[in-house]
């Protein structure tokens, strides 16, 4: 998939589902880079450009890979402080996570999440996952103004 060029955000604390996610984008060919944060307060100063981040300015992701169950700042948290935001409200976001609760997908739809997908126990359903992603949202989805891929 030509997709060179443009940062995902992957928002994860479990460093397990972090190699999961760089195998599966790598076996899909996902040649984006990749910046991984550890905990939702970490993705919002990547987003916001502060704390470590505030030499570099606010980031705009094309995409946007966001657990639910993080420490210090969950994950429904930081898609409720995105949305908020005129400078990040547009940038997709992808919920993905272990969750099974009802609750979860409700509220993540309610606060805006383009997409809520449950992660696969076998890793190779995953992988398919992960492409599938990778193909609608970098190659096929239509980027709004000024986020192109």
């Amino acid at each position: 998939m030509p997709t060179r060029g443009k940062v995902i955000l992957l928002a994860e604390d479990n460093p397990d589902d972090v190699v999961l996610t760089q195998r599966a984008l790598n076996k899909a060919n996902i040649a984006n880079e990749l910046h991984v944060v550890s905990d939702g307060q970490e993705a919002l100063d990547y987003l916001f450009g502060r704390g470590k981040y505030a030499d570099k300015g606010p980031q705009s992701p094309c995409l946007v890979l966001l657990d639910l169950n993080m420490p210090k700042v969950n994950g429904l948290e930081v898609l409720e402080a995105v949305r908020a935001d005129e400078r990040t409200r547009l940038i997709p976001i992808v919920i993905l996570t272990t969750s099974k609760e009802e609750r979860d997908l409700v509220a993540g739809y309610s606060l805006g999440a383009n997409s809520y997908i449950r992660k696969p126990v076998d890793f190779t359903q995953f992988a398919e996952a992960i492409k599938q992603l990778g193909l609608y949202w970098l190659v096929l989805n239509e980027a709004p103004p000024g986020k192109e891929k």
